[in-house]
């Protein structure tokens, strides 16, 4: 089995009640069966009060006003406080870490969801790298489109290299991402995979770079369209799970900010940031590398390898407009 990490994945370490939120609040923390029996057999006043705070049947912890029923006023774990960390539940010990899995392999990231997390991610000033060890185990997946997978690392491998090519504009480097996803799409779509190492080598070529560069001139000057694609990319987010009622009144104002007043409003804004957020190349490299590592490969299953592109997009797009209000 091979093990792949960004190299500040063991930088993390959870910093509890410091943390400006808390991951035990707004969503149902489900709970494996080696834990639940963990937790029945558990004595005394501590127990009694264990044994009533989980749903049985759910397989998850109770919740008061949507906190677990576990977090206690200082947003800190009663399980952890009263019987140690080898108590924790799978779910409760493994977050923020995320972990992909294909057959022979494991990707394993943080979620930007944590803020902790998010610090880490954000913060590094550097191209991540990945770090990958092995072990002796070994597992076979019966139904594994190997040569796909393959296709996608490959993939996902030169997109790496020109998501880090710090000689290019973001805007650049994002828009040849976008088109070598469209073009893989179309043979993953015709099942042509013998022709994506052609598709590759086009993008290697030293001709592709001026290509977009000339190309991407000719929207430098349509504002008003990208302002109004803005529009319509915003309200995806109403479609989105709401964990907490308070995001949907903090997005309507961040959108009413940018979006509801005139557009010289918006480009007056968005002017000032840019001039303001000197780390929003790196910022923008960061959270598309995160979003390519995450989920680009999970294409295996789905064949979608596009939209997976399309999500790391439109979720950096977006984070940065959120940033112009929030930041």
């Amino acid at each position: 089995m091979q093990y792949t990490i960004p190299h500040y994945y063991k930088q993390f370490r959870c910093i509890a009640d410091k943390c400006p939120d808390t991951c035990c609040a707004g969503w149902q923390i489900m709970i494996d069966n080696r834990s639940l029996k963990k937790y029945s057999k558990v004595k005394g006043g501590f127990g009694n009060r264990l044994q009533n705070g989980i749903d049985w049947k759910a397989h998850a912890f109770l919740q008061q006003g949507g906190r677990c029923e576990f977090l206690n006023e200082d947003n800190l774990c009663d399980i952890y406080k009263e019987c140690g960390a080898n108590m924790l539940c799978r779910t409760c010990r493994n977050y923020p870490r995320h972990t992909e899995e294909f057959e022979g392999l494991r990707e394993i990231s943080l979620s930007l969801s944590c803020p902790e997390a998010a610090r880490i991610i954000l913060g590094e000033k550097e191209p991540v790298r990945f770090l990958t060890k092995e072990d002796s185990r070994e597992e076979t997946y019966e139904y594994f489109d190997f040569f796909l997978f393959t296709k996608l690392s490959d993939t996902r491998e030169l997109i790496f290299q020109i998501l880090q090519d710090r000689n290019l504009q973001m805007s650049v480097r994002m828009a040849i991402v976008a088109a070598l996803a469209h073009d893989i799409q179309i043979r993953i779509d015709k099942n042509s995979l013998f022709e994506i190492d052609d598709i590759l080598d086009r993008y290697r070529s030293d001709r592709m770079i001026p290509f977009f560069e000339t190309a991407l001139k000719s929207y430098s000057n349509r504002e008003k369209e990208r302002y109004k694609i803005l529009q319509q990319m915003g309200a995806v987010l109403d479609e989105l799970e709401v964990l907490r009622p308070e995001w949907q009144v903090l997005l309507k104002d961040i959108r009413n900010e940018l979006y509801q007043n005139d557009m010289e409003h918006y480009l007056r804004s968005r002017a000032e940031f840019l001039s303001t957020f000197e780390s929003l190349e790196v910022y923008s490299e960061q959270l598309m590398i995160f979003w390519c590592f995450t989920y680009f490969c999970g294409a295996v299953y789905d064949e979608e390898a596009e939209s997976k592109i399309k999500l790391a997009l439109f979720s950096t797009i977006f984070i940065l407009e959120l940033a112009m209000v929030c930041g």
